[in-house]
């Protein structure tokens, strides 16, 4: 059984390609959803390194209620926010990676966007 269909691999192939040519020197921030949890990192192409990254599995994530519901995705999205801050970072390129723009993945957005992230 595949793990992801082929809708899914082509959508990603093609937003993957889109991120790349768009981020000229501003880091990519690049969402996972997974059935449980969801991640998010701040990524430099250029340099290949995570410079910062949040997710419902960290420690200091608040677990009180579920990790795979909207409002989780938008801790994480004001998490990744904060430390992108004490980073030095404002400007992102949002990296969806193959999910649509809805629910979790556009509850992180508004969350970063609500933090301080410009994208």
């Amino acid at each position: 059984m595949a793990r992801f269909s082929d809708s899914f691999m082509r959508r990603a192939k093609r937003v993957h390609h889109r991120a790349r040519i768009k981020s000229f020197g501003k880091p990519r921030l690049s969402v996972f959803r997974s059935e449980r949890h969801i991640y998010a990192q701040i990524i430099d192409d250029s340099l290949g390194k995570t410079l910062c990254s949040a997710s419902t599995v960290d420690k200091n994530f608040d677990r009180s209620g579920k990790t795979s519901n909207r409002d989780a995705a938008a801790k994480v999205g004001t998490m990744i926010a904060e430390r992108a801050k004490k980073a030095g970072i404002k400007d992102v390129v949002f990296d969806r990676g193959g999910c649509n723009y809805h629910g979790r993945v556009k509850a992180l957005a508004d969350g970063a966007r609500g933090g301080g992230l410009l994208f």
